[in-house]
C-alpha cells in the first residue's frame, strides 16, 4: 500500500468553496485510497463535503494531502492537478 503526503498551495481564487470542494469531493470519490486533507493541524475526510468546507480553505492557503491506498499515485495527481489549477 502505497502513501503520499504533500503540501500544496491552493489557487483557486475564492479557495474551497461549495463548488470546488463538490468537485474535489466526485473526484476523491472515484479511488480507493483513504484520502485526508489537513490544514493547519486540522485532518479531515476528502470524501466529505462537509469535512472540506468546515477547513475554511481560502486562496494561497497551504494545504496537506494525504492519500493512502492502492490508487493513491494516480488520486494524488488528480487531486493536486485540481487544486493547484482549478479557478472558477
Amino acid at each position: 500500500m502505497e502513501r503520499i503526503e504533500e503540501e500544496i498551495i491552493v489557487s483557486n481564487q475564492h479557495g474551497l468553496h461549495a463548488r470546488p470542494a463538490a468537485l474535489l469531493v466526485q473526484i476523491a470519490n472515484k479511488f480507493d485510497s483513504k484520502i485526508l486533507l489537513e490544514k493547519e493541524g486540522e485532518i479531515v475526510d476528502g470524501k466529505s463535503i462537509i469535512a472540506i468546507l468546515s477547513l475554511g480553505v481560502n486562496c494561497g492557503a497551504p494545504l496537506k494531502i494525504i492519500i493512502e491506498g492502492v490508487d493513491a499515485k494516480e488520486a494524488f495527481a488528480e487531486i493536486k492537478e485540481f487544486l493547484e489549477k482549478q479557478s472558477e
